[in-house]
This record gives C-alpha cells, sequence and structure tokens, in this order.
C-alpha cells in the first residue's frame, strides 16, 4: 500500500443470543461452635456431606472446587468486659459447575439439604461450556456487518473493495452473562433455575484498500 492508496475504515459489531449450557454456583459453609477444633470439623463434615451429594447427583470431581477456607474467632463486645471470644467461626466456599442447566436446580436443592443450617449459597452464574464458539459466531457477525458498510462506502464511491489492509478486534466485555433468573416451584421444595438467552458482543475495527 502507497501513500496515495485510498482506503476505507469501518466498524462492524456483532451479537448472538444462545442459552446458556452452564450454571456455576458458589456453595458456602458456615460453621459456628465454641471451640476452633469443633468449628474446623463442623465444616469439614459439611462440605464433605455437600460434596459428596453433588457426587451421587453425577456432578464429576473436576467440577467441585473448594476455596476460602478460613477459621477466625466470633469476637463479642460484652459490657463491663469489653471484647470477648464467643465462639469459632469455621467457613469455606464450593464452587460447583452444573452442566445440565434444566436440572440443576434439584442438585442445588439436595446440596443444600446436605449442609443444613450451615450452608450459605453465595450466587449462581449461567455461561457457556465453550464459550469460544459463541465468540467465534459473534466475530463472523461483527465481520459480516463491517464488510456489509465496507461494500456500501466503497461503491457510493465509485469504487471496489480491495486487499484487507488490517483487522482490530476492539477489546471491552463480550456481553454480561445474567445471573440465573429463580423461580419458586409450586409443588416442590426446590427453586426453579430459568436459563433464558444470553448476548454474546463483537466489534471490529477493519481497514480495505479501494480499488
Amino acid at each position: 500500500m502507497t501513500e496515495n492508496t485510498r482506503t476505507v475504515a469501518v466498524t462492524g459489531s456483532g451479537t448472538v443470543e444462545a442459552v446458556p449450557d452452564l450454571l456455576t454456583v458458589s456453595i458456602g459453609v458456615e460453621c459456628r461452635r465454641e471451640d476452633v477444633g469443633a468449628a474446623y470439623a463442623a465444616a469439614g463434615r459439611a462440605a464433605a456431606g455437600i460434596s459428596a451429594v453433588l457426587r451421587e447427583h453425577g456432578v464429576p470431581d473436576p467440577d467441585i472446587s473448594t476455596s476460602g477456607l478460613n477459621v477466625r474467632a466470633d469476637v463479642v463486645w460484652k459490657e463491663g468486659q469489653g471484647q470477648t471470644v464467643a465462639g469459632y467461626i469455621a467457613s469455606s466456599i464450593l464452587g460447583v459447575r452444573l452442566r445440565d442447566v434444566a436440572g440443576s436446580s434439584e442438585v442445588i436443592a439436595a446440596a443444600v439439604a446436605a449442609g443444613g443450617n450451615d450452608v450459605r449459597l453465595n450466587g449462581l452464574e449461567l455461561g457457556f461450556a465453550d464459550p469460544a464458539a459463541v465468540t467465534a459466531q459473534a466475530r463472523e457477525a461483527a465481520w459480516q456487518d463491517a464488510l456489509a458498510a465496507a461494500g456500501q462506502f466503497a461503491s457510493l464511491a465509485g469504487a471496489e473493495l480491495g486487499a484487507v489492509v488490517s483487522v482490530t478486534q476492539l477489546p471491552g466485555p463480550s456481553g454480561p452473562i445474567p445471573v440465573a433468573r429463580m423461580q419458586r416451584a409450586m409443588a416442590t421444595d426446590s427453586v426453579g433455575i430459568e436459563a433464558g438467552q444470553s448476548s454474546v458482543s463483537a466489534t471490529v475495527d477493519v481497514v480495505w484498500e479501494l480499488r
């Protein structure tokens, strides 16, 4: 390309919608006991019980991870005594990936039941087991959008599109993955999970030569 080469630069954007096929659940365990050993042991039993139930429901080991293991003193203020240790709190977090979104409510309900009152459901997040495939579709849509715009500009200028000079994918989020919508089931003790659809977007800057 020379200094006198005419070019056209356009920005293309593309968005695709897909049904999420992966639900990531954060399950917390928090046990308060009078001594540190009892709190730690109770948290371990609760986490082990939850993990066992998850495996019984077909969740493989690679989709269960433990993080945030913590033991701390439960400090309270008492009149005339100041700060005193009332007990100890042991906690941990299980990150669980559920690949059957439609049947996830039953699995979550069983996990919560296994942990009892020591369970904390920290959050749910929908996503894709193969995000690269969805992102590739968004990129293709962005390319087609850029190509259509460039072709129109070239025609208006009395020219044709030549070789591509550069392609730049613009940074930024590909699109929000919505938190799973939850709906109380009428006939069961579980909470229904609605996957809905998620949008994934891509934006590209493309420069073509004009001929």
